[in-house]
């Protein structure tokens, strides 16, 4: 059996670390924010959908913060309570790693849902 021994950190110049971890959400992150203007601006562009691109760009913001708190609560619960029950100032260090994809997910139903309450007029 393959068993990888990939370092988790991408790039380290000194004061901050960049992680491979981190880099995939934000590259999806750019990537979901790039399309989802594309698709937009073709469906308003054809009348098909009445939405201001500002919206867009604001629920990007949400979710964006709802990935991080998250992922990071998601972590938090799913796999390691007890330490931080324990350690509740290092619930803050998310430079020490520590995000969920699942948790992350939560994070984005939830945030996509305060904003459509938010924004429904």
């Amino acid at each position: 059996m393959y068993i990888h021994n990939i370092d988790p950190i991408l790039l380290n110049l000194g004061i901050i670390e960049i992680r491979w971890y981190s880099l995939a959400y934000i590259v999806g992150i750019l990537a979901g924010w790039w399309l989802g203007k594309k698709i937009l601006a073709f469906k308003i562009k054809d009348q098909k959908l009445i939405f201001k691109l500002e919206d867009f760009d604001n629920l990007i913001t949400y979710l964006i913060i709802a990935i991080i708190l998250g992922g990071r609560l998601g972590y938090i619960f799913f796999y390691n309570f007890s330490y931080y029950m324990t350690h509740p100032l290092d619930i803050v260090k998310i430079w020490e790693g520590g995000m969920s994809f699942h948790g992350a997910l939560i994070g984005i139903v939830l945030g996509t849902y305060l904003f459509s309450k938010k924004t429904s007029n």
